[in-house]
C-alpha cells in the first residue's frame, strides 16, 4: 500500500497519509507519496484544491524516529531533513490552495507540515504541538520560521520549549487554525470549504495566494506595487472578463483558469 493514497472528490484531490501504525510519521515513502499527490494536483486542471489528511489516530506525528535514529550519522540526517524541507517548501508554494484536515495528532513535523498549508481545519479531538524538545531534538522542517509567523513568538516559543500537546479547541483563536469541528464532521466541513472555493476563478486564487505569501516577506510598499502589477495583468484574463460578464448578466460565472 502506498504511504499516501489519493482520492478525487469533486474539485479537490484528497491526499491521505496511510501509515496509521506509525501515526503517519514521515519517512522517504511518505515524502514520495506527498510529492506524487502534488504532481497529480498540479497536472489536472479540474483540481482546484489539494487536501491533506491522515488515517487512524494521527494527522502526522512528525519524523519517523526510527529513521532518524538509524540515519547513519550527520550527513544522512541532513539529507533526510533536506528532503523534508524540499517537500514542505513545495507544498507551501503550490500554486493551488491547500487545506490541512487535521484528524488527530499533529506533532513536530506534523505541525510543520500543516504550517505549509493555506488553510487548516481541525477535529476538536486533535492534539497539536511541537514535540521536538521531548526527544532532545529541534525543529528541522521549518518550524522555527513558520510557527512564530503564524501564531506570534510568545505562543510559538511556548509550544517549542514545553513540547506540550494542546487540544485543537484551545488553539481555535491562535491564528493557527481556520476552524475546529467535531471529528465526525471534519471531512464534511472541509468539503464545504472546498465547495466555496471551487466556483471561484482558479487563476485569481493562485494570484492572490502568490501575492499574499510574497507580501509576508516584503515591505508594504513592495507588496502594494506587486499587487498593482498583478491586477493590471489579471485585467487581461478571461476569468476576469467572465466574472464581469456574469455580474452584468446576473448569472453564475464559469471560470476556466485562463
Amino acid at each position: 500500500m502506498s504511504a499516501v493514497q489519493t482520492e478525487r472528490r469533486g474539485a479537490a484531490l484528497w491526499a491521505r497519509m496511510q501509515r496509521p501504525e506509525a501515526l503517519n510519521s514521515i519517512n522517504g515513502d511518505l515524502l514520495a507519496g506527498l510529492e506524487a499527490a502534488m504532481d497529480a494536483a498540479e497536472g489536472d486542471p479540474g483540481i482546484r484544491v489539494l487536501v491533506i489528511t491522515g488515517s487512524g489516530r494521527a494527522f502526522c506525528a512528525g519524523a519517523d524516529l526510527g529513521v532518524v535514529a538509524g540515519s547513519g550519522g550527520e550527513d544522512a540526517f541532513v539529507r533526510f531533513l533536506t528532503d523534508v524541507g524540499t517537500t514542505f517548501r513545495r507544498l507551501e508554494q503550490l500554486p493551488l490552495p491547500t487545506i490541512a484536515a487535521v484528524n488527530g495528532f499533529a506533532l513536530a513535523g506534523g505541525l510543520e507540515m500543516l504550517l505549509c498549508c493555506d488553510l487548516v481545519v481541525a477535529a476538536q479531538e486533535a492534539k497539536i504541538g511541537d514535540a521536538h524538545a521531548n526527544y532532545g531534538l529541534i525543529p528541522g522542517g521549518g518550524g522555527t520560521v513558520r510557527l512564530p509567523r503564524r501564531v506570534g513568538p510568545a505562543l510559538a516559543k511556548q509550544l517549542m520549549f514545553t513540547g506540550a500537546f494542546l487540544p485543537a479547541a484551545e488553539l481555535r483563536h491562535s491564528g493557527l487554525l481556520n476552524d475546529v469541528v467535531p471529528g465526525a464532521e471534519l471531512e464534511d466541513a472541509v468539503d464545504a470549504l472546498v465547495a466555496q472555493m471551487a466556483g471561484k476563478s482558479p487563476l485569481g486564487l493562485r494570484r492572490m495566494k502568490q501575492l499574499a505569501d510574497d507580501a509576508l516577506q516584503a515591505p508594504p510598499d513592495v507588496g502594494l506595487r506587486a499587487e498593482l502589477t498583478a491586477s493590471a495583468l489579471h485585467s487581461r484574463s478571461a476569468d476576469m472578463a467572465e466574472g464581469l460578464a456574469a455580474f452584468h448578466d446576473k448569472r453564475d460565472p464559469d471560470f476556466t483558469g485562463a
